[in-house]
């Protein structure tokens, strides 16, 4: 193939770089300290305060995402409305922004004299460059992730099967603990 080589050396030398020797650096400076020296790093209270930020912030994202984008899937699925093709396209946007970009625009929006910030500054919540924050960000980067995974879920469940149920006498919660959850809950739970 023509051009394979070269474009095989930049890719590869282009992970190398950004990728391959910053972790080589860890791992040669982690194996040079002692467990001693390495368990006192991990358990300085900087370390240990990060780690309960990232994942505390994670953990909680993922939750509100996993709620928020099951009822977008579902309502993008089952309904149709007027606007539903808007909806649809604005659920892309954190795939379409760079990274840093959806960064800046969340923290001017979300600063005390942002839209957002100035509306929720009179009841002493932060949001900008808080914990707060951290978690909007996150469930803002995460939830079409959630759409895009359980859309086709949702798309596959047979109504019939629901209609059976129904017809058999089964509430709707009935029918969405034992039938609707039980089918969505693996791509739920990627």
């Amino acid at each position: 193939m023509p051009g394979f080589g070269i474009t095989l050396g930049f890719t590869l030398t282009y992970l190398g770089l950004l990728v391959l020797l910053p972790l080589a650096t860890l791992v040669i400076s982690t194996a040079s300290m002692s467990f001693g020296d390495f368990w006192a790093v991990v358990s300085s209270p900087p370390v240990v305060a990060a780690f309960k930020l990232s994942f505390g912030a994670s953990i909680i994202a993922a939750l509100i995402n996993a709620l928020f984008g099951f009822i977008a899937a579902w309502s993008l699925v089952r309904y149709r409305f007027p606007g539903r093709r808007l909806v649809d396209a604005l659920i892309d946007i954190p795939f379409a922004m760079p990274t840093a970009i959806s960064g800046i625009a969340l923290a001017t929006i979300c600063a005390e004299n942002g839209w957002i910030g100035a509306m929720v500054k009179p009841l002493g919540i932060k949001i900008a460059f808080s914990q707060i924050g951290i978690v909007a960000a996150l469930v803002f980067i995460g939830l079409p992730f959630v759409v895009r995974t359980l859309q086709p879920a949702l798309e596959d469940l047979d109504k019939e099967v629901e209609e059976a149920a129904e017809s058999l006498g089964a509430a709707r919660r009935q029918i969405f603990c034992k039938i609707i959850f039980p089918s969505v809950f693996p791509a739920l739970a990627t």
